[in-house]
């Protein structure tokens, strides 16, 4: 689950990063230098807010043991790719106007003489950015992997963080819409596929668990054509949930999931203009 982590944490970064940078420029071009300490107070109070929901469910899926603790992990991969596909689905109706209502926001906040709502702002945006995360990399297994494993997905995910701030510049400075517009586009489709994996390792849970019937087992058998276990298969069951040997139930489930992503996020239009200017 390396690579979904890095997908993961490359996406919900460069929110944030952009929420930040959003308020930023706005507040220079502004000439109130004078909020910059709220802004970067609001950065660390919403990273804060982030670490506490994170020692939550850390906490929480200790405690829990047997069947308890396997629901409490189901659950919360089905919550993360809902809360994918939902934030997908907002980036495509909402992106257009993301822009002009934080500033709008901020412009509100000074003109109240209220310095404390920019870092709340800032806070709430950050903090929304990191928990969706955390619960994004919980779903994918972060409290059942130790040692090795962990510093692996550790590392995956630092990755991904700078890889967030380096695209970030990277796209600002070339000033097209269309690269923002294609990195975007590109990012909402490895999440999709992600999600995916998460609603098939939440599903595959629930059938070990006899919650669901397995039905026909294995309905197919692709291994000689695509193995689950290696090479570009392994990627596939890593990210997208790909199963060389899926039982019917898994299928019906996969199919599902494509049909409500269908009817969620593809009959949206995609508005991804929000970013072009960003820290201008």
């Amino acid at each position: 689950m390396n690579e979904a982590a890095f997908i993961v944490v490359l996406r919900e970064s460069l929110e944030a990063i952009l929420v930040v940078g959003l308020v930023y420029a706005w507040l220079a071009r502004e000439g109130r230098r004078d909020a910059l300490n709220w802004l970067w107070g609001g950065v660390a109070a919403g990273i804060a807010l982030a670490v506490v929901l994170g020692a939550v469910l850390m906490g929480v899926g200790r405690w829990l043991t047997g069947d308890a603790q396997t629901l409490f992990h189901t659950a919360m991969s089905a919550l993360a790719a809902a809360l994918i596909v939902q934030m997908v689905a907002w980036m495509r109706r909402r992106g257009a106007s993301f822009k002009r209502s934080m500033e709008c926001d901020a412009m509100l906040c000074l003109s109240r003489s209220r310095l404390w709502g920019i870092a709340t702002l800032v806070a709430l945006a950050v903090a929304r950015e990191g928990a969706e995360t955390l619960v994004f990399l919980y779903g994918l297994g972060l409290a059942q992997w130790r040692g090795g494993q962990l510093t692996s997905f550790a590392l995956a995910a630092g990755l991904g963080f700078v890889t967030a701030a380096a695209c970030f510049v990277m796209l600002q400075w070339s000033s097209r819409r269309l690269a923002w517009r294609g990195f975007f586009r590109a990012s909402e489709i490895l999440l999709l596929l992600v999600a995916a994996g998460l609603w098939v390792a939440a599903l595959e849970r629930l059938m070990n668990l006899g919650w669901l019937p397995v039905g026909i087992d294995p309905l197919w058998d692709t291994s000689a054509w695509l193995d689950d276990g290696q090479g570009v298969g392994g990627l596939l069951a890593s990210i997208a949930g790909y199963r060389a040997w899926p039982s019917s139930t898994l299928v019906l489930g996969y199919l599902c999931y494509w049909g409500l992503v269908y009817w969620w996020v593809g009959g949206q239009r995609p508005s991804h203009n929000v970013v072009e200017g960003a820290v201008s």
